[in-house]
């Protein structure tokens, strides 16, 4: 399957059909002719999609900077609307345990999935869009360096992972956040090219470093409507993220908070 701008298309497989001869008239002697070949018309194979947003889908457009806050798409989500952004899987041992955990909770979220992860656990990833979670481009190999990449490399980056993410989902990324949240000149112009928006966050409870259930808790629960959080799924032991998480959301879902996905 192919993505979008530009990224090149699977073709469907065509059945070869066998070649044969008959007799042109009955004789001593027959003369062989070619019997005709007739090509079976191959499937189609299905073209990937962008998913839209559960309210419309948000106009993508070329930003001088990424987006921090529901607030900039256009147009924006229903008011007290707050998204869950989880970055760096699939994780073979911590994402489905954070699927189960958004399943019971009856939410969604956004996925920021990294290319080299999705070649190694294509199951998982489409479970991650079967159950209707945002499927998004977090790069190929996620170099935190990015900023200062080559821009050559910068788009290598960007379309493996968008090739990879159509192919194995049939989802068409419509959003990209930069490793680390590193941004430049070359990582926007890119994003836009390939028809997807820059995503940061809003909320950084910086659960990759382990700091701690309370530490991530505490600052997850200082979100307000409209903010974007990161956490995540893959890049190391994630037992910290999934144990605040699962007072998080219900807490916030008592405040009176949406949880939508991009």
């Amino acid at each position: 399957m192919g993505a979008a701008a530009g990224l090149a298309a699977l073709g469907a497989d065509g059945a070869h059909p066998s070649h044969g001869s008959r007799a042109a008239a009955e004789s001593a002697t027959p003369t062989p002719r070619a019997r005709p070949v007739i090509h079976p018309t191959p499937t189609p194979t299905p073209t990937p999609t962008p998913r839209p947003a559960p309210w419309t889908p948000a106009k993508l457009t070329a930003l001088e900077t990424p987006v921090r806050e529901l607030s900039q798409l256009v147009p924006p989500p229903p008011p007290n609307s707050i998204a869950l952004t989880i970055d760096d899987g699939p994780s073979p041992l911590w994402t489905p345990r954070v699927l189960d955990l958004l399943a019971a909770e009856q939410i969604h979220a956004t996925f920021f999935i990294i290319g080299e992860q999705v070649t190694e656990f294509p199951k998982l990833t489409r479970r991650i869009a079967d159950a209707g979670h945002q499927i998004c481009n977090h790069t190929m190999t996620h170099p935190i360096t990015i900023a200062g990449m080559s821009r050559k490399s910068v788009r290598k980056e960007i379309v493996e992972a968008h090739d990879r993410i159509a192919d194995v989902t049939g989802v068409v990324p419509q959003f990209f956040r930069s490793p680390g949240g590193a941004w430049s000149k070359n990582v926007l112009e890119l994003t836009a090219e390939h028809g997807m928006l820059p995503i940061d966050w809003a909320v950084d409870p910086r659960d990759w470093a382990r700091p701690g259930v309370g530490s991530i808790r505490r600052s997850l629960l200082k979100a307000k409507a409209g903010n974007i959080l990161l956490c995540h799924d893959g890049g190391g032991d994630r037992s910290q993220t999934l144990a605040a998480l699962e007072t998080v959301i219900p807490k916030m879902k008592k405040r009176g908070f949406t949880f939508v996905a991009l």
